[in-house]
Parts: C-alpha cells; structure tokens; sequence
C-alpha cells in the first residue's frame, strides 16, 4: 500500500477550506505508488459528488516541488494531458498537509493498461503525446537537474561494483562509458523530459490515452532519452525482447508531431541501452543496499532491465526514416 503519511478525513476537510471544491466525504489510500502517498479523495459540493487525487510528496523537499506543479499547469494550459495541481481560491495549489507538500489534482476517466495486453495502438499513441509533451515544454521557463541522471549513475555504478559479479560491473562501466562518449561528442535535442513514461503511469478509457500522470521525474535532458525509456518498456514482449511491430508504432507517431535529427538517428541505439542502464542501476541500488544493511526501498527485479539491455545490444534498432 503506498500510503506512507495517514491523514484523516478531518485533516483533509481543514485543507479544503482554502479551496471552492466542497467536503470531502470518502478517503481512500491509493496502492502501487513507490515514491508518494496518494488517496482518491470524493468531494460533495452542491449535491454532487467528484473524485480527486490528493498527493503527499514524501521525498521531495517543499523547495523541489514548484518545479512539478508550474510544469504541470503549464503542459494542461498547452492541451497535454498530464495531471495538474488544482489551484486554491487565492491561486496556490502547493499546499502543506501532515506536515508534508501536497496537491490536489483531477481524477481521470480510465484505467493503466497491463503490459502484456499493450497493442501498437497503444503505442503510437503515447509516442504522439510525448513528442507534443516535448513540444510543449519546450520554452518551459524552469529548469531541474535529473536526481537519477549522468552524476547520479556515474556514482552509484562505482559505488555498488564491488558488490556485484564481475560481469555485471563490468557492463555497468561499458554502458555509462558509452553515454559519456556520446555526450562529449554528440549534440542532441535537450528539453523537459517526463522521466519515468512507463506504461502503469498512463490511463486508457476504452483505448483512447486519457491522461500521464506521475510528472516528478521531469527534468531537463535529451528528449530522445526519454523516448528510450518508453519505447524499453512499452515495446517489450513476454520474453522482454523488442516488439519491431510495436517499437515502429511508437517512434512513427512520435516523428509525425516532432522530428528527429541526424544526430538523434545516430544515437538512438546508444540511448536505448542507457536508457535500459539506468533502470537497471535504479534496481540493482536497493538491493545492494539492503545486503549491507543501508535503508531499503521496495525492492523490483533488476534482472528485467539487464536483459533488456542486453537485448539492446545485440539487437539494436534504427529511428524510422
């Protein structure tokens, strides 16, 4: 269950006095987030009643959070379906609540649509709203540092090596080696990215994309990187290789709102396996971790994305012309 902050229905009713949205009625805490406490709230408000999402940001500090509330009003405001912090009657929407920062946002029609039952569809059409996400942030007038991105890898994959199998660390140095060449000699559409577009954080109502939620790993970096990210988890069969069918679908659509460059072209199969690297390490971590005593996080198979990358390398793909 991701609620790691209680707060009661009393406790809610106190914030919603700063808003016109009426009484909350019902709370209910909201599983399978890993990183924020969440809960539908339902609001009673002349006679009817409207659910909305209430977040409790649990590891990001209050200063980090206008960073994601500004970019969220600025993509709704430019027709990006993404999840937005509901402002109060004096125009703030960043709010304290348990003395932790929170938002309140939209609940959204529709409902996340398991992997294995992913189709091209589906991919052509969260591969035409991120290339219009990138678009639209693109004169966003803030800017934010990935805490997971190039500083962050080049250190954890050198803290945890002695803690992993030879070949394992090994590959993790080839791979952040190989970005590091890439950024030294490679110039590369840069903008705000989402950061983590997998496919539970996406709602489909009768196929159609509804909404993205789950902004708060936006930062400023290579757009195609996060293009990668989608297309590693998006486009993957049951045997966690590559679906041609499906990766195509994404990138096309993707092109038909945003165009690559050369040198994207060029670095696509580089990115893909950085892309793949990164999750790799960002689950390798909280295992390492919890063997040497250090703090745990809840704990996903990092074999997944090594295979991917793996996958990467041996079969890399090509943008569409």
């Amino acid at each position: 269950m991701a609620v790691y902050t209680e707060v009661s229905q009393s406790q809610v009713n106190d914030l919603l006095e700063d808003f016109d949205l009426g009484q909350a009625t019902t709370l209910q805490g909201i599983s399978g987030g890993i990183e924020n406490t969440n809960y539908f709230v339902d609001i009673q408000h002349h006679g009817t009643s409207t659910r909305y999402v209430l977040t409790l940001f649990e590891e990001l500090a209050r200063d980090e959070v206008p960073f994601f509330v500004e970019l969220g009003s600025w993509l709704a405001e430019r027709g990006v379906p993404v999840s937005y912090a509901i402002q109060d009657r004096n125009g703030i929407a960043l709010k304290q609540l348990a003395g932790k920062p929170c938002i309140i946002q939209p609940c959204y029609a529709g409902d996340h649509i398991k992997r294995a039952d992913l189709t091209s569809d589906h991919c052509a059409q969260i591969g035409a709203m991120l290339a219009r996400y990138h678009k639209a942030g693109s004169d966003f007038y803030m800017k934010r540092q990935a805490h997971r991105g190039v500083f962050w890898w080049r250190r954890e994959s050198s803290r945890i090596a002695n803690h992993l199998p030879e070949t394992d660390a090994e590959l993790l140095r080839a791979e952040v080696e190989a970005f590091d060449v890439l950024r030294e000699n490679t110039e590369l559409p840069m903008g705000i990215i989402h950061g983590d577009l997998f496919h539970d954080n996406a709602l489909f109502a009768e196929n159609k994309l509804t909404a993205v939620l789950d902004i708060y790993n936006a930062a400023t970096a290579y757009l195609l990187f996060d293009l990668a990210i989608v297309a590693n988890d998006w486009c993957i069969d049951s045997e966690l290789n590559i679906d041609p069918a499906k990766e195509q679908a994404l990138l096309q659509a993707y092109a038909s709102e945003r165009d690559f460059t050369e040198n994207e072209r060029q670095a696509w199969p580089v990115l893909t396996r950085t892309a793949a690297m990164r999750f790799w390490l960002s689950r390798l971590e909280p295992w390492v971790d919890a063997q040497t005593g250090g703090a745990t996080k809840t704990l996903k198979d990092p074999a997944e994305y090594k295979q991917i990358l793996l996958g990467r390398i041996a079969r890399p793909s090509q943008l569409p012309a």
